[in-house]
């Protein structure tokens, strides 16, 4: 676990990535108020009759403002970017030398659909912050990812491009140390997947999405499982191996789903939080701060352990 009270390297780098951050928050705090200040005049003198004077002397408020945050923002990102590579990574580095943290990169687009977890295909697709390391014998990496799709809606005033989300959330990938000759995959039991299920296992053959019911009623009331080999499926979900998913799965915040495919598993977390994210206007010596980018620094890195994914029961072969 990651202590950051404790953690005197990490305190140092807060100390002084805090200076920048102060800088950078009263520079647009500055730039923001000659912005809003201009639209106040702008709309202040319209109200009183006086619309061209105001007009101007707003505008020349507003384009101040946007000159002082474009100054600003190559400090911004530089800012960011050291939270990430020198925080998160000592926080990493912290739990596990073996760990680091590559803002610009994460999963790419092939492998996010070659998981087989997701029916759309995204049209927009933004991933970052890769997290990469050893536990043990295993080697893992996860980023999080936003995949989207796309729909074009008619209306009376022609066609309107809709956005909708697939999947917004962290990826986890692990290596678990065997070749597998089939694709399993165990998805949350909602209303639409039990409906798929039982089409696809009374009223259509599709001999690669096979259903399973397995041994542990709880887990095949969580998660519906299909796979092109069940002999295989069997011998990956034992009752052992159902059972630390399920603990995962209470443990996570959302329903997780997951997959085995070649010789890796993949599970998906969905979360509605950025994490790894600079505060520009909170204190960087909050204690609190970093709890919850923290934990789910923690929570991944002990997937590893909770699975128990060391205990080789199997060779690559």
């Amino acid at each position: 676990m990651v202590n950051i009270e404790n953690n005197a390297t990490l305190q140092n780098v807060l100390a002084t990535l805090e200076t920048e951050r102060a800088k950078i928050s009263s520079t647009q705090k500055k730039g923001y108020l000659f912005i809003g200040a201009g639209i106040i005049v702008a709309i202040g003198f319209s109200v009183w009759g006086i619309p061209v004077p105001g007009v101007i002397i707003g505008l020349f408020g507003a384009i101040y403002g946007g000159i002082v945050l474009y100054k600003i923002a190559d400090a911004l990102k530089a800012y960011k970017e050291a939270f990430k590579t020198h925080v998160i990574g000592t926080a990493l580095k912290s739990l596990d030398e073996s760990l680091t943290i590559e803002p610009y990169n994460g999963i790419p687009v092939s492998e996010f659909c070659s998981t087989q977890l997701f029916s759309e295909q995204p049209d927009r697709y933004h991933t970052e912050d890769l997290v990469s390391g050893n536990a043990a014998k295993t080697g893992f990496y996860f980023a999080e990812i936003h995949a989207e799709y796309k729909r074009e809606v008619q209306t009376k005033n022609g066609t309107r491009t809709e956005w909708h989300d697939i999947f917004k959330g962290i990826i986890f990938v692990a290596d678990f140390n065997k070749n597998f000759k089939g694709v399993t995959l165990v998805k949350p039991k909602d209303l639409f997947g039990t409906m798929g299920a039982w089409f696809s296992k009374n009223l259509f053959s599709f001999s690669d999405k096979n259903v399973i019911n397995l041994e542990s009623t709880d887990f095949d009331k969580t998660f519906i499982t299909h796979s092109t080999d069940q002999v295989e499926a069997r011998y990956i979900l034992t009752p052992a191996m159902m059972e630390r998913i399920l603990t995962l799965n209470r443990n996570a915040k959302n329903t997780v789903s997951l997959s085995f495919i070649d010789s890796r598993m993949y599970i998906a977390f969905p979360l509605n939080r950025n994490y790894f994210e600079a505060p520009v206007f909170k204190t960087l010596l909050n204690p609190d701060l970093l709890n919850e980018d923290i934990a789910i620094i923690n929570f991944m890195y002990d997937i590893v352990r909770e699975l128990d994914l060391n205990t080789r029961i199997w060779g690559k072969n």
